[in-house]
Order: structure tokens, then C-alpha cells, then sequence
């Protein structure tokens, strides 16, 4: 006899109860956190996520891109140093995996979500080459957008990864934002980046 309870534990949801937080991490084969070299496949993806609850309201995804322009090593945007002709982004396995994991949990604790899926790619990319994709589903579109966009904020300040950018004057390991780290301050938590 099949219970109901193993065909629930295959959908990747998270509600409210009562005030007391019901958390299902994974799906069948379905896993909340992927880095990997290969690209993506974005209507795949928000496919996959909205499929796996019939609750699902709302879907919202985030899709990050590699520039042709950053600052470059003099810091000048607009010139020939700001030029980026690749980013290379490398991570510590596990590590890394466990950090967003653990960034996945707490936008649970903080927002009304379903499910969320978060894909970053390593490796050496290009400009226009998609980075990263941040997808949340939600009963509602406000709980999807600011779940997705916290989850990127935390991303952007606390998740182990070291990006190398490639520019005509050679190249350079970049350093966090001051504007990444005052974006998770608005979540209430201090960045060790400052």
C-alpha cells in the first residue's frame, strides 16, 4: 500500500502552518542547487519548477549575464580597460553548494515560498554567456519577487565563488561591491565584505 506522504515528500514546497514552517527539500532527482559548467535552459527550468506544485501562483526568475563592460583594472567604465573578454568563475565543491543551500533555507524562514531553484555556472564565460539563474515559486508574485531577489542579494555577498575578469590589460580577481553588500544590508544582515 502506498502512503500519501511519499508522493508529497517528491514535490519541493515550503508553507506556513500555524505559524510553524513545513519544509520538503527535494523532489525526485530534482535538486535545489546545481553549479556546473554547462549553460541552462530557462523555459526548462521554470518548466520544472512550476511543475512540481499544484499551489504554484507565481513564478519568478532571475537570469544573470556576463557583461562586455565592468570597471577593468583602472576602473574606468567606457574605456578599453573596462573591456571584458572573458570571466572566469571558480568555487570550493561542497562548500559552495552548502552555502547557497543554507541561503535557500533562510528565504524559506523569511518568505511564503513553494520551491526555489538556484543554477550557477563555473568555468571560463563569456560576455553574454548566462551566469546564473535565481527561480522562486510562490502562492503570490510578491512573495516570488522578493524571495528571488534576496536569495541573489545573499548570493552576490555571501556564496563562495572567485570571479577572474579578462580585459586588454590583462587580468584580475574581482573584488565585492560596496552596492552588493549595502543591498543585503536592507535584509537585515551585515556582510563580511565591508
Amino acid at each position: 500500500m502506498r502512503s500519501r506522504c511519499s508522493r508529497a515528500a517528491k514535490w519541493l514546497f515550503s508553507h506556513r502552518l500555524r505559524g510553524a514552517e513545513l519544509s520538503l527539500i527535494r523532489t525526485s532527482n530534482t535538486p535545489r542547487v546545481v553549479v556546473q559548467t554547462a549553460d541552462f535552459d530557462l523555459s526548462q527550468e521554470v518548466a520544472l519548477i512550476r511543475s512540481q506544485n499544484p499551489q504554484v501562483g507565481a513564478v519568478c526568475a532571475f537570469v544573470g549575464t556576463v557583461r562586455d563592460r565592468n570597471g577593468g583594472i583602472s576602473g574606468e567604465l567606457g574605456t578599453a580597460a573596462g573591456s571584458v573578454s572573458s570571466l572566469e568563475l571558480e568555487h570550493y565543491p561542497g562548500m559552495t553548494e552548502r552555502a547557497i543551500e543554507t541561503m535557500i533555507d533562510e528565504a524559506f524562514a523569511r518568505f511564503s515560498m513553494l520551491s526555489a531553484r538556484v543554477i550557477h555556472r563555473v568555468g571560463v564565460l563569456k560576455p553574454m554567456d548566462q551566469i546564473v539563474l535565481v527561480a522562486v515559486t510562490s502562492a503570490h508574485r510578491g512573495d516570488s519577487f522578493r524571495a528571488c531577489e534576496f536569495l541573489m542579494d545573499y548570493l552576490k555577498t555571501q556564496a563562495p565563488f572567485w570571479k577572474k575578469e579578462t580585459t586588454p590589460e590583462g587580468a584580475r580577481w574581482v573584488d565585492a561591491r560596496v552596492s552588493d553588500d549595502q543591498a543585503m544590508q536592507r535584509w537585515g544582515i551585515q556582510s563580511n565584505n565591508l
